[in-house]
């Protein structure tokens, strides 16, 4: 039931009915082997083999020894099944198609949570911890679902999990023997064994439905608390299922799926608009994500650590001094359409001002949206540098680090050894990585004969640059991705970076960035300057200064001085946004607003709110321990003052003697009170007493007589001298009230508990008290009077239903005659 809500993400949902097959399998074996019976672990051991059995058959039949035993191969197809099954979790948009690696995922993972459960619930008869794993396969499929249905779900796992508790507990009070409810059910109704006369469930099995349902209710808020793991890489307005009401939507997570469905849009619908004071927007190119990791069919991020963002960015990786830059501010608005987790923005940025829920990659030096976060309608303001490397330094750079060369030029062994070869021959004759890079740049964009085409598959497999290269035609993510692919062969650490390009100048002074300025570019490393740009797709974008033959010998300049342009003034125009009719609105179709500048939160001091809710959590945090202690040392106030006042309505010289009877009716009415009270009083002191003892560690007796139970808390709690003497004057005070004709209450109740307490306290350790003080056992009382209460209002309730049910059901039978 519980991975029902895996549903969604996999079409078609026929592996479904064989992972139920094969889990009833499993569970059956389980059964069998706590038949023989079998030891637990045995049992456990067992059925994890007859898992391994299972998947070796229906995954790895044709590499398993006489097709069900699991042999190297065997384990060789698993590691490649749950390889590939990764790479098409990241590649595909739910849902996802039903490939081998996603099956042997989804149906290896239910049989796991399966044995789990199987083995807490039924193995080791521990049905509550059994929804840990439960609830761990329902919260990754509702966070991978991103909401939907997902609460229908949760209320069928849920209601498992409910029947689960219940059997246990049915299970465990038929240990106990036969539970008589007194008559037997009324007839026409079936009991199940457990209802008294009138059909209602006993004490035990009526708190555990009612613990569930509880349980059940407050859990329906975890699913609004989860998180939605939807949105691609350029995720735009819509649901994300496709192109919606809107148009531009891109749901897919592989960039060479969102660029093209970008770059196929009939319109070029605004995302992005910003303002900037950099003399020239050529090189403003808006970046997203960079994509590191390369396994022969396609580029994607690798995982990494991800932090606050600091209030200052660290300098770039590999940036040396000598290198010319130039810092410029550039304030951002994006339509509130565009859903991205990633913040676009120029790179190399060294602050960011945005409020929200950002975290800060510092490899990629990108901004992730946390718990939710996203772009839409974000305004923000970004510095930056503009890096300006001389093509002389780029060419004499030194050596890059071992690690990052390490790392940034690994290429799979099953790339086609066509994209290496292909490398040294546009290279031939280059002497330093400049040159070959910059002969990779100008042979894509220029010399090689290659044509900018959107509607060329972009394909995924070992063989994509092989027939990119042959057919020398395809759009940005071929380009890209087969020079940083060509690069990394050639020994150029290499990564690409998908973004946009600087777009569009409007009247206003700002630039405007469409969909179909979605673009991706290769980023190659040269010590000295850091991650370098380069532009290999024909038609798109601007070939870098530095990679021309007239290379600017770009001096360092100062960052602290940024550069003065006229559109970095605001403007008081209103915006595409601000004129907006509201259906436009609605389908987003209403663009950016203008970008603002927004300055870093200055330090307020510190957040009232927040100190409040701090201050509450931690009161909160030290009162919750402390409630049993809390709850005792009342009680026994209660208890104890009660003993020393006489009822205000009972005159000052009134005896409590049942012979002074000479004072008429009204005296002898106060003496009954009076001696009522006395008795309450002596009896709540007997009560205290008791809790104490259980507090210490003995445990009620109420079948006992007073006698005996004074003596049995004497000789178990060790109790001496006068710590004797007063429980035993305890003692024959309650007897006096539960027995005598004519109660003699006891005087002196509170001075003698207070020495019982002392001698319980003396006669025992240390750990002991402490517990006793802090987690009194007695305190469980307040459990029991919770659900004393709770109970007699649903019986109340239930009557009172019955009687109303009852007389309707009277009229009903009248004849009609009768009834008019």
């Amino acid at each position: 039931m519980a991975a029902g809500a895996m549903l969604p993400l996999v079409d078609p949902a026929s592996w479904m009915l064989q992972a139920a097959f094969l889990l009833a399998i499993q569970s059956g074996v389980g059964a069998l082997a706590r038949r023989v019976p079998l030891a637990r672990a045995l049992t456990v051991a067992v059925q994890a083999l007859v898992v391994l059995l299972l998947l070796t058959v229906v995954f790895a039949r044709g590499q398993a020894v006489l097709g069900i035993l699991p042999g190297p191969e065997a384990f060789q197809q698993f590691g490649q099944l749950l390889n590939a099954g990764a790479e098409d979790v990241g590649r595909y948009a739910i849902p996802a198609p039903a490939t081998d690696g996603i099956r042997l995922m989804v149906i290896g993972g239910v049989l796991v949570i399966g044995l789990a459960v199987d083995t807490l619930a039924v193995t080791f008869r521990m049905a509550a911890p059994a929804g840990l794993p439960l609830l761990a396969l329902y919260s990754v499929a509702a966070g991978l679902s991103g909401g939907g249905a997902s609460w229908l779900w949760f209320l069928v796992a849920a209601s498992g999990y409910l029947v689960l508790l219940l059997a246990e507990g049915r299970d465990r009070l038929s240990q106990w023997g036969r539970v008589f409810g007194g008559a037997a059910p009324a007839q026409g109704r079936t009991g199940s064994g457990f209802e008294p006369a009138g059909g209602t469930p006993l004490a035990p099995v009526r708190t555990g439905r009612r613990i569930g349902a509880l349980a059940l209710g407050v859990a329906l808020v975890v699913p609004a608390a989860l998180p939605a793991l939807n949105g691609g890489l350029l995720d735009s307005a819509g649901s994300g299922d496709g192109p919606g009401a809107g148009g531009g939507t891109i749901s897919a997570v592989n960039p060479l799926v969102s660029l093209q469905d970008n770059l196929n849009q009939p319109e070029n619908r605004e995302v992005i608009r910003y303002r900037t004071n950099a003399t020239s927007t050529q090189d403003m190119y808006l970046r997203i994500v960079a994509l590191d990791e390369f396994d022969g069919a396609v580029w994607k991020t690798s995982q990494r650590t991800i932090g606050e963002v600091p209030g200052v960015l660290p300098l770039p990786d590999g940036l040396s001094q000598s290198v010319g830059t130039t810092e410029i501010r550039t304030n951002i608005s994006a339509a509130g359409s565009y859903k991205q987790n990633y913040l676009p923005m120029p790179y190399p940025a060294t602050k960011v001002a945005i409020s929200g829920r950002w975290r800060y990659e510092p490899a990629g030096r990108t901004l992730v949206g946390d718990r939710g976060q996203d772009t839409r309608g974000a305004q923000y303001s970004v510095t930056s540098l503009m890096v300006n490397p001389a093509a002389k330094q780029l060419a004499t750079a030194p050596p890059a680090p071992d690690a990052l060369v390490k790392e940034y030029t690994k290429v799979p062994d099953s790339l086609p050894s066509v994209v290496k070869r292909t490398a040294l021959d546009v290279t031939k004759g280059a002497t330093s990585d400049y040159d070959r890079a910059v002969k990779l740049q100008d042979w894509f964009a220029a010399s090689g004969g290659f044509s900018y085409n959107t509607d060329v598959r972009s394909g995924t497999g070992v063989n994509a640059i092989t027939r990119f290269l042959r057919d020398k035609k395809g759009f940005c993510v071929h380009f890209s991705f087969s020079m940083a692919a060509m690069a990394r062969t050639l020994g150029i650490p290499a990564r690409v970076a998908v973004g946009f390009t600087p777009g569009s100048p409007l009247s206003d002074g700002t630039m405007s960035v469409g969909l179909k300025e979605a673009h991706a570019w290769p980023e190659l490393y040269f010590e000295g300057v850091g991650w370098t740009r380069f532009e290999p797709t024909p038609t798109r974008g601007t070939a870098p200064d530095y990679t021309r033959d007239q290379s600017p010998g770009g001096g360092p300049s100062s960052p602290s001085q940024p550069e003065a342009s006229g559109s970095a003034a605001p403007t008081a125009e209103p915006s595409a946004s601000d004129n907006c009719p509201p259906q436009a609105r609605r389908l987003g179709d209403c663009g950016a607003a203008a970008p603002r500048d927004i300055q870093p939160p200055a330090d307020a001091g510190t957040d009232v709110k927040s100190v409040l809710l701090l201050t509450l959590g931690v009161v909160a945090l030290v009162l919750l321990p402390l409630l049993p202690m809390l709850w005792r040392i009342r009680t026994r106030s209660q208890r104890l003052r009660a003993g020393g006042r006489r009822p205000a309505d009972v005159p000052a010289g009134t005896s409590l003697d049942g012979d002074a009877a000479s004072g008429g009716q009204a005296a002898a009415a106060a003496r009954a009170k009076a001696t009522a009270t006395a008795s309450a009083r002596t009896l709540a002191a007997w009560h205290e007493i008791s809790d104490l003892a259980w507090d210490h560690g003995i445990l009620p007796d109420e079948s006992q007589t007073p006698r005996k139970a004074a003596a049995r808390i004497v000789r178990l709690g060790k109790l001496e001298d006068e710590s004797a003497e007063a429980m035993h004057r305890m003692a024959g005070a309650v007897e006096q009230v539960l027995y005598a004709p004519e109660p003699r209450p006891g005087t002196a109740l509170e001075e003698d508990t207070q020495q019982i307490r002392a001698g319980l306290r003396a006669g025992v350790g240390r750990g002991t008290r402490l517990r006793a003080l802090l987690a009194p056992r007695s305190s469980v009382r307040v459990v029991w009077a919770l659900s004393a209460r709770w109970a007699a209002l649903t019986d109340r309730w239930g009557a009172r239903r019955r009687r109303t049910l009852e007389r309707w059901s009277g009229v009903l039978r009248r004849p009609s005659r009768q009834r008019g």
